[in-house]
């Protein structure tokens, strides 16, 4: 996962639409809403989040890596790393949330990392 923190994941900026991610990927193997009433375009090891109204929420994808720019860290070390370089990283539902890097994961998780768009924070806050 290539991260620039709040703008792009691999490259599609947070202003993309659920037609933009279509467009890119095809018909996802799954769509629906989860638990929380987002739109989930699920691609397998990637799944975009929109809110109903179109806006791209998060993007969680399955990865080995994730290059922050400044560092390409392995998953295994992800959580030393942002615990380290981040003094706001805190903790929700056994997810560690990174405000400056803009990801959330469960480090006890397959590998899976959630990029977050920057008006999702305060949701992860209240949780």
């Amino acid at each position: 996962m290539k991260l620039v923190p709040f703008v792009s994941v691999n490259g599609l900026p947070f202003s993309a639409t659920r037609e933009d991610v279509l467009r890119l990927h095809g018909q996802p193997a799954q769509e629906g809403f989860n638990i929380v009433g987002l739109i989930e375009l699920d691609y397998g090891s990637t799944v975009f989040r929109f809110q109903t109204s179109g806006r791209l929420e998060e993007i969680t994808q399955q990865v080995a890596t994730v290059d922050l720019g400044a560092a390409v860290v392995p998953f295994e070390a992800l959580h030393r790393h942002v615990r380290h370089h981040d003094l706001g990283v805190f903790e929700r539902a056994g997810f560690v949330v990174s405000p400056r890097f803009g990801l959330a994961f469960d480090p006890a998780s397959e590998r899976w990392v959630t990029a977050l768009a920057a008006h999702c924070l305060d949701a992860w806050r209240a949780l």
